[in-house]
């Protein structure tokens, strides 16, 4: 490739702040419920975990909410979320632009003692989530790339831009986590 080729995209690294949301859905305890048995739902139809960066005992496929309706209500929730959110702290209202979120992705993993999950992000998404469905006291965090730390606790909701970085190091006890990621799409008129 020719050097003054338009196309040869230099990379420069800023270090730039990125939020991270957090709130409690304990709140709404039948749709955690449902999401916690659709996760051993599907791991009773097939108990091989997809492979991924996540190394666990079990993780079930990216497209989890279109297997069961048990994800649904939880989905619901996290969009509605989700949009609160682009609401308040992004002066971004999405409704009166004439979009919304959607759930494209979701999916469960099962961590047990040392399981971990490598430094990744969820690009294209725009937002991505962990919601902790079970945590053992002392369970490991979600670890940012800047450093930020995370503690799970039993419902609780983590949104981020999908582009940042996170991994989870070897967890001493037990967590169960629902993941989604979420895109803006045009809405139906």
């Amino acid at each position: 490739m020719n050097p003054q080729d338009p196309l040869v995209v230099a990379q420069q690294l800023f270090p730039v702040m990125m939020p991270v949301f957090t709130c409690n859905l304990a709140a709404y305890p039948d749709a955690l419920r449902l999401a916690r048995e659709a996760i051993d739902d599907l791991r009773a139809i097939d108990p091989t975990p997809i492979s991924s960066n996540v190394q666990s005992v079990y993780v079930s496929p990216w497209d989890s909410n279109r297997r069961t309706e048990k994800f649904s209500p939880i989905c619901e929730i996290v969009r509605t979320v989700a949009l609160h959110v682009t609401k308040v702290f992004l002066s971004a209202d999405l409704p009166a632009l004439g979009m919304d979120y959607f759930v494209k992705d979701c999916w469960g993993m099962i961590y047990e003692k040392a399981d971990h999950t490598r430094l990744h992000n969820h690009f294209p998404a725009e937002l991505s989530c962990a919601l902790y469905l079970e945590v053992e006291p002392g369970c490991a965090p979600i670890v940012f790339d800047n450093g930020y730390q995370i503690q799970p606790e039993n419902g609780l909701l983590v949104l981020f831009p999908g582009i940042l970085n996170h991994q989870v190091p070897a967890t001493p006890g037990r967590r169960v986590v629902v993941s989604m990621n979420l895109f803006k799409m045009a809405k139906l008129q």
